[in-house]
């Protein structure tokens, strides 16, 4: 059939008309798709930027840039995963989890997500959540046995013991029953009141692997601890037929003759214990350790425990670290210092390594003021521990106590050589301020001033420090507004120490601020202990003053303690200041 003309007509300006809005569809799906690359091309651009100022470490930079890239996509999840990143390095905890679970609702499938989110989760104390994240990640990926482990210590965190156990019962299908799987077990049956259930996992345990007595004495144990004496024993005893040295079963033993109540079984498996020669040091260590113990609660006699040291001691090959521990025990005990000396010096035949046996020697000389034992000590610990730096501290001071400069500056500077990273700062810090102290009385004062600041280094606030090397200062009126801010400091942290204050006061004396000097020395003055450099310095402060009655008093103290003072003597016989 032909068309009409007219309809021809109509036919060909609807198709113009279909192709002109077709074409119109065209250009406005051309353009959108032209705008959204262009956004997508530089949400790229900015992306890979801030991951590139994130590892530089311009953090600043990296985390305004993540949220440009937030506000140009949105729907971008590796976005919310970078600042949920920045979020967690600032403890901001709440908004790190937010940003994690905007990743992963953008990404439920992403396991780094889903992982990174997990740990916020807990970070932020939100458990369950947690542990929903884990169970989904674990129904992912069987493999991750450690996402197990996670999830039983949140279980147990949040008490909900039914979980935990499901959980242990999935690692034990992957790895089958073992110890640690079944004593966590066991320990929740028991928290729960639930002594059968504890006993049937560990007779389970101890029947899957019958040829080891391991599992059979913590069988043992567990009948021990629910109570069920006569088997627990039965037990022990089959054990012990069978291995008569066997350790564990023996301390399990002493358990059951403790709750017994017969002390006598009990010290005779600790003499078994001590004397098995299948017991390590470290196990005999921890059983006199539990022996002490249980002695101090009962208020024992402590020559029980001192025989069983003795008798230790009386083996062949006696270990220093239990004649140690013996010295130890004597000393917390408070016998004689002369017995507790004798034993720390056993030590030290047995082993003259150990170090922490002669430092307690050194210490116990120290509180005695005995100055040539302390350097003698330290003489030999500087051969066998070179590396401890208390030794040279300890040396150090005993010969500046006995006025040897020369030798105590030695063992400083020694004791310098072996500073290290984990030195401990205060005594790094006091060994620079002595040397410090030894440099400027040898008269190298540039040498002590850059000791002083090497001991300031190592802490800042090293108060005795802070007075001498003001003083010193003040002494040579130099860097005089350094020195008062520095003695400032230590007025401020012992406002009655009369040292400071004197030493404050001289350096304002110094700065020609006579009124504020006067208001601390008078501080100073009210401890009847000062010598008589402080009277000395009362009295020109006084003087400057106009009070030279009260200068003139304290003048003639001070000359009591230093008759030699030819400028004392000048001041007293003029009634004047004088300047050194």
């Amino acid at each position: 059939m032909r068309l009409s003309q007219m309809n021809r007509i109509v036919v060909i300006l609807m198709m113009v008309m279909v192709g002109m809005v077709a074409s119109a569809q065209a250009d406005q799906k051309s353009l959108s798709s032209s705008t959204v690359s262009q956004t997508k091309r530089q949400f790229d651009v900015l992306f890979h930027e801030a991951l590139l100022q994130r590892q530089k470490g311009n953090l600043d930079a990296a985390f305004d840039l993540l949220q440009r890239c937030q506000e140009l996509s949105p729907e971008a999840a590796e976005t919310y995963y970078f600042l949920g990143e920045f979020y967690a390095d600032m403890e901001q905890n709440e908004q790190a989890l937010n940003a994690f679970r905007r990743a992963c609702d953008l990404e439920p499938k992403n396991m780094t997500f889903l992982e990174r989110m997990a740990y916020a989760s807990i970070q932020a104390g939100a458990y369950g959540e947690g542990a929903e994240m884990m169970e989904q990640m674990y129904e992912a990926d069987k493999s991750r046995q450690d996402l197990l482990e996670t999830l039983y210590m949140l279980y147990m965190r949040q008490e909900d013991y039914g979980k935990a156990i499901a959980t242990l019962d999935k690692l034990e299908a992957v790895d089958g029953p073992t110890e640690r799987t079944t004593l966590a077990k066991c320990r929740i049956y028991i928290e729960q009141d639930n002594a059968d259930a504890a006993i049937s996992e560990m007779r389970q345990l101890a029947e899957h692997y019958p040829n080891d007595p391991t599992y059979r004495t913590l069988y043992a144990n567990t009948l021990l601890v629910a109570d069920h004496f006569d088997e627990s024993y039965n037990v022990l005893q089959q054990v012990l037929a069978e291995d008569a040295g066997n350790l564990r079963a023996q301390q399990v033993l002493r358990s059951y003759y403790i709750r017994q109540g017969d002390e006598a079984a009990a010290d005779s498996v600790n003499h078994a214990i001590l004397l098995n020669p299948k017991a390590s040091i470290e196990d005999k260590v921890g059983q006199l350790r539990q022996i002490i113990i249980e002695n101090e609660q009962q208020q024992g006699d402590s020559t029980v425990v001192l025989d069983l040291f003795n008798e230790l001691l009386r083996q062949p090959n006696p270990s220093a670290d239990i004649a140690e521990m013996k010295a130890a025990y004597m000393q917390l005990k408070e016998m004689p210092r002369d017995s507790v000396r004798q034993a720390f010096s056993y030590v030290l035949q047995l082993a003259p390594e150990q170090a922490s046996a002669r430092l307690r020697l050194v210490q116990q000389a120290w509180e005695d003021e005995d100055d040539d034992a302390i350097i003698s000590l330290c003489s030999e610990a500087r051969q066998y521990n070179p590396e401890e730096m208390v030794f040279y501290y300890y040396q150090g001071m005993a010969y500046y106590r006995q006025e040897d400069k020369d030798n105590a500056l030695e063992a400083f500077r020694n004791g310098i050589n072996v500073i290290n990273e984990q030195s401990i700062p205060e005594i790094v810090s006091d060994f620079y301020a002595v040397m410090g102290d030894l440099l400027y009385q040898k008269g190298r004062q540039t040498d002590a001033f850059a000791a002083y600041d090497s001991c300031l280094v190592w802490k800042e606030d090293n108060i005795s420090c802070l007075n001498n090397y003001a003083y010193y200062l003040s002494l040579l009126g130099e860097r005089l507004d350094e020195a008062e801010q520095m003695s400032y400091r230590t007025v401020k942290a012992e406002p009655e120490n009369a040292t400071y204050l004197d030493t404050y006061a001289w350096i304002l004396f110094r700065q020609e601020r006579y009124a504020e000097a006067k208001i601390y020395i008078e501080q100073a003055l009210r401890d009847s202990l000062i010598d008589g450099v402080v009277k000395e310095h009362a009295g020109d402060i006084f003087a400057l003053n106009g009070d030279i009655d009260k200068a003139m008093e304290l003048w003639q103290q001070a000359q009591t303690n230093a008759p030699d003072n030819k400028l004392l003597r000048r001041k007293i016989k003029r009634k004047k200041y004088f300047q050194k």
